[in-house]
């Protein structure tokens, strides 16, 4: 659970004028973040040409073939860039109705994430949790560093909602989080400054 000033559970949205190509236009998902520093899985961003069943057989999950009997949620679940480290590394950021024992790790009531193959077994089987995506990668922060671009002007912050983060379409999450903070996207400027 998020420690007072801390942004666990919750979301971070890029200023415009974010100088990192890496995190243009990003939202990134808080799951740690403590005076030892944060990390987030970024969910706004498509990982292009991969597909959750080819991923399945790739990991050898599924036989080759076998995708077309996967279950419907399953062919759904969007494969996302989660960020610039370990990017060969997968992380399914997940609803709370699905839990393994010292696997899982609860972020908040309604959100939780786990990187074992086991929860993908289960995904692939129809028993895996009701909504989840499958990030590639995260993005980390070293103590202070974080703290150091939101007060640059780098991020702002937003509330995370299950319905932002599983059901609304990947290209649409950077403006709803903007709007859902009372911000019109079309007002931001790229240039930063201080009063």
């Amino acid at each position: 659970m998020s420690g007072e000033g801390y942004l666990d559970g919750q979301l971070i949205v890029a200023m415009p004028g974010m100088m990192d190509e890496r995190f243009a236009r990003s939202v990134i998902y808080m799951c740690a973040h403590s005076p030892e520093g944060a990390m987030g899985i970024v969910v706004n961003q498509p990982a292009h040409n991969i597909r959750f069943p080819d991923l399945l057989v790739q990991l050898d999950i599924l036989p080759e073939g076998e995708s077309i009997h996967l279950p419907t949620a399953a062919e759904q679940i969007s494969v996302l860039r989660g960020g610039p480290v370990e990017t060969g590394r997968g992380f399914v950021l997940h609803t709370a109705d699905f839990f393994i024992e010292n696997s899982t790790l609860p972020i908040d009531e309604g959100v939780s994430l786990t990187a074992t193959l086991d929860i993908l077994k289960a995904i692939a089987t129809g028993g895996g949790p009701a909504a989840a995506v499958l990030a590639l990668g995260y993005a980390g922060w070293a103590p202070g560093q974080l703290e150091t671009e939101i007060q640059a002007n780098g991020w702002l912050n937003c509330p995370a909602d299950s319905e932002l983060l599983f059901d609304t379409p990947t290209e649409a999450k950077y403006d709803r989080c903007l709007r859902k903070i009372g911000v019109d996207p079309r007002m931001l400027s790229s240039d930063s400054g201080h009063a």
